[in-house]
């Protein structure tokens, strides 16, 4: 193992170059897939590896979607003007549905019927959840923060109000890891799964 390290000056750096090196350091990355709707009615379906649980109390995710051509990605608009999203978690089964749905596509193409997927309306928010996924969070739009002026990314804070847990994954409020089959992100074209690589250490004290 080489004990030599190449130091990046951040600002020296394309973006390009920016965004390769933290794609590929910062792995695996957990998948959001976030559904929404617009005001007429039209749904959106697309994940996004810059995403995370935040905080336990509140409960409190995150997503950043980045912009096209300048312009806010649909899932970040429809987020936005409506003040709802879903989480929709990403297994092994749903990761080619869950490609398919990362193509660049128009306002008016729905996702979940071009990938062929089964919705399932929420409790409290109106955006649309995928009925197959093992684990899905519906979320309140608690703030949004842009990054740089003029924005290249925008922060979206949700706040967790309902989360569903397909049942045999439960031992109480405790989902079984391994039956969950998650899928993570690595850098361009990667994925991995996470049960192969399963490990458990306990914390000292």
């Amino acid at each position: 193992m080489s004990t030599e390290f190449t130091c990046f000056d951040f600002d020296d750096l394309a973006p390009i170059d920016r965004y390769k090196l933290l794609i590929g350091g910062v792995v695996p990355r957990p998948i959001g897939w976030i559904g929404t709707v617009d005001l007429e009615g039209r749904r959106n379906l697309a994940p996004y590896s810059f995403f995370n649980v935040v905080a336990g109390t509140p409960p409190t995710v995150l997503f950043s979607p980045g912009r096209r051509d300048g312009a806010p990605k649909d899932t970040l608009a429809n987020a936005v003007a409506t003040g709802e999203f879903t989480v929709n978690i990403v297994d092994e089964d749903l990761a080619e549905a869950m490609n398919l749905t990362s193509g660049e596509y128009g306002p008016d193409v729905d996702e979940f019927e071009l990938a062929g997927l089964q919705t399932v309306r929420g409790e409290v928010v109106s955006a649309p959840m995928v009925a197959s996924s093992p684990v899905r969070l519906e979320c309140v739009v608690t703030q949004t923060v842009e990054l740089d002026d003029p924005p290249t990314n925008t922060v979206v804070f949700g706040r967790v109000v309902r989360m569903h847990v397909r049942s045999d994954l439960l031992d109480g409020t405790r989902i079984d890891p391994i039956g969950l089959r998650a899928v993570g992100r690595m850098a361009g074209a990667g994925y991995t799964k996470t049960v192969p690589g399963y490990f458990e250490m306990q914390r000292p004290g």
